[in-house]
């Protein structure tokens, strides 16, 4: 698959109506793995998709289901942590959280381990499979999940989980003394890819593997074409690989791009060095034609 075959591939997955997560995300492991074989990594998810359903037609409500949550949801969340976190062994990689390894689904599923958003795709695709709806939280600093009470009843409480730390479940209290509080916003499909993107790109960037950040930063383009800054850091990395003409092209649209109006000193300060960006390539381009 050629990069332009692969943007197209992944941006029509991406903004698909389709709920399914795992073919966009094997579509951004090719950043790294150009051969990967998806069909192969869909067919694990099925697999555990399918002992996953059989697991929950079992489940039991137990004594200890917390007050105001549905006690059948309960215990089904419970079989499919036990499944995943104590029999498959998946678990939070928490001594070497910035290798981008943790970014990869075929990897994650591979090694058992990964970042928060990933380990959530993990659990959001298997409970998709095992017909148990859970949904992905755009939580700041750390990506959860909700499995949501099916009662509309008064003081229902939905069950939130942290698939890094084992399918941990978290009451309003201890979100309350989070950073992030107790506001839960739904992840749409495209948001949960451009948060994988993101942490993928940060990554990528400090190990100065600019080609790489820049093949990530057309996929977070190819989602969401208004994001500006990304269209600017994708300038600044063509210059930095000597791809003037691309780098000229993508910081003279990001320049065109940003609101007029009012601006922050930041943002004046950005466009000015922006800007001096642009005479000088403008001057490299002219002396290659």
């Amino acid at each position: 698959m050629t990069r332009p075959e692969l943007i197209r591939s992944f941006t029509d997955a991406a903004l698909s109506p389709d709920p399914e997560l795992a073919s966009a995300a094997l579509m951004i492991a090719r950043v790294e793995y150009a051969e990967v074989d998806a069909a192969r990594y869909l067919a694990e998810l099925d697999f555990i998709g399918v002992e996953a359903r059989r697991r929950l037609s079992l489940a039991a409500p137990s004594a200890d289901t917390p007050p105001g949550v549905d006690a059948g949801i309960h215990a089904k969340v419970l079989a499919l942590n036990e499944l995943l976190f104590d029999e498959i062994g998946f678990a939070g990689n928490e001594t070497d959280y910035e290798d981008p390894r943790n970014s990869f689904l075929n990897e994650v599923l591979d090694r058992r381990t990964g970042i928060p958003i990933t380990l959530s795709l993990v659990y959001i695709e298997v409970a998709r499979r095992a017909g148990l709806a859970v949904e992905g939280i755009n939580y700041p600093g750390h990506f959860l999940v909700r499995c949501r009470d099916p009662r509309t009843l008064p003081h229902t409480e939905d069950l939130i989980i942290d698939p890094f730390h084992r399918g941990t479940l978290l009451s309003r209290e201890r979100l309350a003394r989070q950073p992030g509080g107790t506001r839960l916003p739904r992840a749409t499909k495209p948001q949960i890819l451009t948060r994988m993107l993101v942490n993928l790109k940060r990554v990528y960037v400090r190990m100065q593997s600019i080609p790489q950040a820049r093949d990530v930063a057309d996929l977070l383009i190819a989602v969401d074409p208004s994001a500006i800054h990304e269209l600017r850091d994708r300038g600044l990395m063509a210059y930095q690989m000597n791809d003037f003409a691309a780098a000229l092209r993508d910081l003279q649209a990001y320049l065109q791009l940003i609101p007029s109006g009012e601006q922050d000193d930041e943002t004046r300060q950005d466009r000015e060095r922006i800007w001096e960006h642009v005479k000088t390539l403008r001057s490299k381009v002219a002396s290659l034609n």
